[in-house]
C-alpha cells in the first residue's frame, strides 16, 4: 500500500499493525510515561480504522523523539523543536495523510515555542502531543519550560527563579481549536483524547503527562488524578472560550499544589482549519500537490510564472 491508495480504506485495523519490526520493543527507562503515549496512539489509530500508510507522525529531538521508530508508520525525524513546520507541509501537500506531530516539554514548549504559537493561530488540521514530564530527560535533567519553581537541576542547582509557562493556556490564546490534558497513568482516557483530537478538523493539542522517574523524581507518577469531565466539582463549558480558559488557569495551578487535573478543556468545531480556508478562496490547489507528483500527465507550472502577479 501507499499513503495515496490506503487513504479511506474500509477494513478492521488491529493494535499490532502499528508495532514496527524493526524496533518492535521501546528502549525507554522502565517506567517511563512514554510507554503510555505510545499504547494510547497505536490504540487509537485502531480505533480510527486508520493504516499505518495512512499516516505520518513527526517528532522532534529528546526522549520522546523515538516514538516515530516505535510507531509503524510514514515518520519524519526532525531537529530540535521542528516537527512542527515539517508536519505543516506535509499536510498541507496532501490533506488526506493523518499528520501527528510529537514532541517534548523542552522540545515543544521552548526550542519550538514559536512554530507552536503560529501553528495553532493558524489552526492547522494535524494532532500534537507533546511529552510533558517537567524536565529535560534525554540530556540528563535540566531545567526544562514546565519545570516548576524553585526546582533544582544541573541547570539551576539553586532552584529556578522562573515560574513555569502555562501550555494549555499558550494554546488556547494562540489560536488551538482543541485543548486536553491527559496522562500515561490514565491510559483509557488518554487514548479516547487522542482518538478526538485526530477527528478534529484543526489544530488540536494534547498536553500529555509523561513521568520521568530517572531525572524528575520530584513529579512523581502524577497521581492521584481528577477527570474533570467525571467529576462534579468541575462544571464548565468546553465550548465556551472565557470558561476554558478559567478552567485551564484553575488547571495549571493546580499541578504544582500536587493535584493533577485531565481532560477535555476547549472544543471549536466551527473554526475552518488552514487549508481549508486556503482552498475555498483558491490559495491551493484542488488535487493536492503531493497527488500531482504521482500524475505522468500533470503539466507543471514554474515559479517564475506565478511571479507576474507581484510586479
Amino acid at each position: 500500500m501507499s499513503a495515496f491508495n490506503a487513504i479511506g480504506t474500509d477494513r478492521e485495523v488491529e493494535r499490532d499493525e502499528f508495532t514496527p519490526g524493526i524496533e518492535p520493543q521501546a528502549t525507554w527507562c522502565p517506567g517511563c510515561g512514554d510507554f503510555g503515549v505510545l499504547k494510547a496512539l497505536k490504540g487509537a489509530m485502531a480505533d480510527l480504522g486508520k493504516n499505518p500508510d495512512e499516516i505520518l507522525l513527526t517528532t522532534g529531538i529528546g526522549c520522546s523523539g523515538k516514538l516515530n521508530s516505535y510507531f509503524e508508520s510514514y515518520g519524519f525525524h526532525t531537529i530540535h523543536g521542528r516537527s512542527l513546520p515539517i508536519a505543516r507541509a506535509a499536510k498541507l501537500a496532501n490533506p488526506d495523510l493523518e499528520v501527528v506531530a510529537a514532541g517534548g516539554d523542552g522540545d515543544g514548549y521552548g526550542i519550538g515555542g514559536n512554530h507552536f504559537m503560529h501553528t495553532a493561530r493558524e489552526n492547522h488540521d494535524m494532532t500534537y502531543i507533546v511529552f510533558n514530564n517537567e524536565i529535560f530527560g534525554l540530556t540528563k535533567g535540566q531545567t526544562s519550560p514546565t519545570s516548576p519553581k524553585g526546582h533544582k537541576s544541573k541547570t539551576q542547582p539553586h532552584g529556578s527563579a522562573k515560574s513555569p509557562i502555562r501550555p494549555l493556556s499558550l494554546a488556547l490564546t494562540s489560536g488551538a481549536s482543541y485543548v486536553a490534558r491527559t496522562a500515561a497513568v490514565n491510559p483509557n482516557q488518554a487514548q479516547e483524547i487522542i482518538v478526538e483530537a485526530i477527528e478534529h478538523d484543526g489544530f488540536a493539542h494534547i498536553d500529555f503527562l509523561t513521568q520521568c522517574p530517572t531525572w524528575n523524581k520530584d513529579a512523581k507518577q502524577y497521581v492521584p488524578y481528577v477527570d474533570v469531565q467525571q467529576n462534579d466539582e468541575y462544571d464548565f463549558d468546553t465550548g465556551n472560550r472565557q470558561e476554558a480558559a478559567e478552567m485551564m488557569y484553575e488547571t495549571e495551578t493546580a499541578l504544582y499544589e500536587g493535584e493533577v487535573l485531565t481532560g477535555r478543556f476547549y472544543h471549536d468545531e466551527d473554526r475552518p482549519s488552514y487549508g481549508s480556508e486556503k482552498r475555498s478562496v483558491g490559495e491551493m490547489p484542488a488535487e493536492p500537490l503531493a497527488e500531482q507528483y504521482h500524475d505522468d500527465e500533470y503539466e507543471w507550472e514554474r515559479s517564475y510564472d506565478l511571479l507576474d502577479a507581484h510586479t
